[in-house]
This record gives C-alpha cells, sequence and structure tokens, in this order.
C-alpha cells in the first residue's frame, strides 16, 4: 500500500511482441491502486481477453514496486460509494481467471496487498529474487478484501492463509516461493528475458485446451464431484470440436511437432 492521489491519467501501458501482450502498471512512486486504474484495467483487459491473436498476456509493473496495494489518500474515503468504486478490483481479478489465455504475474518489484491479490488471479506467478510479497493491511485494521480472503485460502489451505493475514509479513521471495506463494523466483538481472521467454513458451502452447481448462477448474472446485465431473465431461466435448486438439492429435501420428492456433 502506498500514499497518494487518485491519477485520471492513462497508467497502463501496453505492448505486444508476437502473440504475447504486456500491460505494464507505472503509477509512480509504488503503481499504488486506485479507481481510475481499476477502470482503465478493466478498459485494457476486455479486447485483449477477446482478441485471438493475443494469447498470453504478462501483467507487471515498474520501478521497486510491482503494486503496493490500494492508495491510502484515496482508500481514507470510508464512504460507501468510494468503497464500492475500490471494490472493482475484484472485478479485474475475475477478469484475468477468465481470461481465456494464459496470464502471467510478473513481479518485477514487491507486490504487497492488492498487488498480491492481484497475482492471485493470475495463472503463473513469477517474482523478482529482490522483491518481498506480503498482504499488510492488519496494520491498517483492515484485511485483505479485494480478493485476497478468499483466493489466498484456496492457495495455501485457510490455517495458512489466515496466518499470513493476520501477521501480516513481508515474505522475502525465497520465503513466499517456499509457502507456494509464487511459482517462480528469478534473478533480478534475468527476470525480464525469464518472463519473455516464459510468455513465448506459454503462447505456443495450445491455448484453447488452456482456455477450456482453466473454465472447468473454476466451475467445478468445490462442487460435489459427480457435479464436477459433469461440467468436465462439457468442457471435454467442447475441446474436441477444437482445431487444437485436431492439430495436436494429427501432428503426433505424423510424428511433427504441433503448430497450436488457439482455436
Amino acid at each position: 500500500m502506498n500514499e497518494g492521489t487518485e491519477n485520471p491519467v492513462p497508467v497502463l501501458n501496453v505492448t505486444r511482441e508476437g502473440a504475447v501482450a504486456t500491460i505494464r502498471i507505472d503509477r509512480p512512486p509504488a503503481n499504488a491502486v486506485d479507481p481510475a486504474m481499476i477502470e482503465e484495467f478493466l478498459t485494457v483487459l476486455a479486447p485483449l481477453a477477446d482478441d485471438p491473436a493475443v494469447r498470453c498476456v504478462v501483467l507487471t509493473g515498474t520501478g521497486r514496486f510491482f503494486v503496493a496495494g490500494a492508495d491510502i489518500a484515496v482508500m481514507r474515503d470510508l464512504s460507501d460509494a468510494n468503497q464500492a468504486k475500490m471494490r472493482r478490483w475484484i472485478d479485474v481479478q475475475r477478469a484475468l481467471e477468465r481470461a481465456p489465455k494464459p496470464v502471467v504475474a510478473a513481479m518485477n518489484g514487491h507486490a504487497l496487498g492488492g498487488g498480491a491479490e492481484l497475482s492471485l488471479a493470475c495463472d503463473l506467478r513469477i517474482l523478482a529474487d529482490n522483491a518481498s510479497f506480503g498482504f499488510p493491511e492488519m496494520a491498517l485494521g483492515l484485511f485483505p478484501g479485494a480478493g485476497g480472503s478468499q483466493r489466498l485460502p484456496r492457495l495455501v489451505g485457510p490455517h495458512l492463509a489466515k496466518r499470513l493475514m493476520i501477521d501480516g509479513v513481508r515474505l522475502s521471495a525465497r520465503r513466499a516461493l517456499e509457502l507456494g506463494l509464487v511459482d517462480v523466483v528469478v534473478p533480478q538481472e534475468e527476470f525480464a528475458e525469464t518472463v519473455a521467454a516464459t510468455a513465448r513458451t506459454l503462447a505456443a502452447k495450445p491455448t484453447a485446451a488452456i482456455a477450456l481448462l482453466k473454465r472447468v477448474v473454476d466451475e467445478g472446485y468445490g462442487l460435489p464431484i459427480e457435479e464436477a465431473l459433469a461440467r468436465e465431461e462439457k468442457g471435454v466435448q467442447e475441446l474436441m470440436r477444437s482445431a487444437d486438439a485436431a492439430e495436436g492429435l494429427q501432428a503426433f501420428l505424423d510424428k511433427r511437432p504441433p503448430e497450436f492456433t488457439g482455436r
């Protein structure tokens, strides 16, 4: 979290390289979240999710921070109207989870509070080795209420999740990796190339299958097993009508590398 003021100036820089789209968050000094950033995210994400030419989305930050969390200058307005605007951060996260392609949280710097919550909605979390990760909201008399209180227990279990949120400690990159909060820790000097190579690899995969896998897991998690298997069956039926499935099977028979299109 970081103090600051609401900033209507665009803070998201979107670039494309091949099938990879990168959203770079640039709101100095700490990339703190305000309503303007939230609405910009929602505007930017929709066309990237719908564009079949984009087969992997990368989120990253600038400077020392990925996202430092909510803008305290904005959060101190405790009105229902303001809190409803800030609550739309969960809509950004749901948009990432529902994106029919892999989404990478490339945490170039500290990921705290709302930044950590944002990363939990991504399919892969890469953290620079000199960055920290954590949920410091308790020090402000708050708890992680923009997705964190629900996604973190699903990731690490309810007991550990509660301890992490109650203690509110900033974890080192290595400790975050040990606890399963992030997937990869990378030296800062290798960070950009590792992220780029990972994104290219993901973009070359059968993203039609990835999209359906994300949906099936999301819809089936927590359901009774018979209902979950029924959801899975529908997903498989849809998958077997995709061009990627046909290509993958034929390439295997032809003994050649598959060329997936995401369709």
